[in-house]
């Protein structure tokens, strides 16, 4: 079975013929903008495992960027939503009530950390819409007109996300953008200001927050800090626990609302259901939780969790939309999580994660140009340096090792502000010899790109 299968180039070359003729159809007809990092056309998938259409078999790390945490073509969320499919597709949430919509709301509300005993839960399509979503419901609810978000920040493609990303490669030639969005510094420990202690840093960035307040907007008009427990396109970034702390004070103090963009972090991936149980074991829980990707294994779906007062202080005709909620994505979010729980997922990263982490500190201690190893459960990053010394991105490493990794059957990404860190996103279902085979490609394109 293809679920079981490692790593196997057949064809002469990446892609084989049959996937470049796909590709040069795919050149001619779509938006060349959207990009095409890998040479992979894909036929089918099981598990952590992608045949293309030449019959190459590649072991895929990236899992639609953290989309796939249960894997490809799960038996049972198939059949789940075949069963839905054969009653109806979609019934609008505001115009019909539908089971699914509802039975997903209670599952996220009984799961998810926000603070308050009494949640509500609003569905969205895309983790930009969770992400803006949020901001809204934050902004009617408190009545203030402006937010804060953080250096690094990745939270989408829509023109409030795009002004709240960090990074402007993203929206180019795009603005103006909209008003009321501040930036603060987030705590990239690794690249901390130089000569400064850990502790010392944390104070740094957190005074970066007071400095919004100054110069930028008074406490009492911010509406909500966003803000990713683990940065994704940012680089793979852990938030420190201790600013965790200070950023949950800050807000308790001042009344804003604490947002966890927990659109790539959520579903089991960093060893929790939500990344953001860390922050609850120390008193911190997020007021709003946003997430997506991993919630309905690869259809179309996010959410927006609160406490009742928070959504219940919405006006309405603020939020909504025609997809949002939709009755196949629900079907195969209420199974997904069903998988997650019963199959321990969570505990499941957590050993592929040890065993990572393990493998590249081991790397780091014979290849110099492996500057960091960070992140949470199996989500971790891999900082690519041009020596240990200067820390100097090596963006140009990173994109030789990607490109020689899929001419041998792994597919991986880069991520961070300086394209120079590998990701690791393997669906969790992954078995141990297939995580094994994507070490040994992992580790021989670093040794050969070096």
């Amino acid at each position: 079975m293809l679920r079981d299968a490692l790593p196997k180039i057949i064809t002469e070359i990446v892609p084989g013929p049959k996937a470049q003729a796909l590709m040069n159809r795919r050149a001619e007809a779509t938006a060349t903008a959207v990009g095409c990092a890998y040479p992979v056309v894909i036929e089918r998938g099981e598990g952590a495992m992608i045949e293309d259409v030449d019959g190459n078999i590649f072991l895929d790390w990236v899992g639609g960027v953290g989309v796939l945490n249960v894997g490809y073509s799960q038996p049972e969320i198939i059949e789940a939503v075949k069963e839905q499919s054969e009653k109806y597709f979609h019934g609008m949430f505001n115009i019909v009530t539908h089971k699914g919509y509802v039975e997903l709301a209670e599952k996220l509300n009984s799961i998810v950390p926000v603070k308050g005993e009494k949640r509500r839960t609003f569905l969205s399509n895309s983790g930009a819409e969770a992400d803006e979503n949020a901001v809204k419901i934050a902004k009617s609810y408190t009545g203030r007109p402006n937010i804060i978000v953080f250096s690094g920040a990745f939270h989408g493609r829509t023109m409030l996300t795009m002004a709240m990303t960090s990074k402007k490669a993203y929206a180019i030639g795009m603005g103006p953008f909209p008003d009321g969005i501040y930036r603060a510094e987030y705590p990239y420990l690794y690249r901390k200001p130089e000569g400064m202690t850990e502790s010392q840093a944390i104070d740094f960035y957190v005074k970066s927050i007071y400095k919004v307040f100054e110069e930028c907007s008074p406490a009492n008009q911010i509406a909500a800090m966003v803000l990713e427990p683990l940065q994704g396109e940012g680089g793979f970034i852990p938030a420190p626990i201790e600013w965790v702390k200070a950023v949950r004070k800050i807000c308790d103090e001042y009344g804003i609302i604490m947002i966890a963009d927990e659109v790539q972090s959520g579903f089991c991936r960093t060893g929790k259901m939500f990344a953001s149980e860390y922050w609850v074991e120390v008193g911190c829980t997020p007021d709003i939780i946003a997430t997506a990707k991993s919630i309905a294994a690869g259809l179309p779906l996010s959410a927006v969790i609160a406490r009742s007062e928070i959504m219940e202080g919405v006006t309405p005709g603020i939020i909504g939309g025609t997809y949002c909620g939709n009755a196949l994505s629900c079907a195969a979010a209420l199974k997904t999580i069903d998988i997650m729980e019963k199959k321990h997922l969570a505990e499941r990263a957590m050993k592929i994660g040890q065993k990572v982490t393990a493998t590249y500190k081991i790397w780091q201690k014979n290849y110099p140009v492996i500057g960091d190893v960070r992140g949470l459960g199996a989500m971790i990053g891999l900082e690519l340096v041009k020596d240990q010394a200067t820390k100097a991105p090596n963006p140009e490493l990173v994109g030789k090792v990607v490109q020689m990794c899929a001419q041998n059957g792994l597919i991986i990404e880069n991520a961070g502000v300086y394209k120079n860190v590998l990701r690791f996103l393997a669906p969790l279902v992954i078995t141990d010899e297939q995580l094994d085979a994507g070490l040994k490609i992992l580790e021989n394109a670093i040794k050969k790109c070096m």
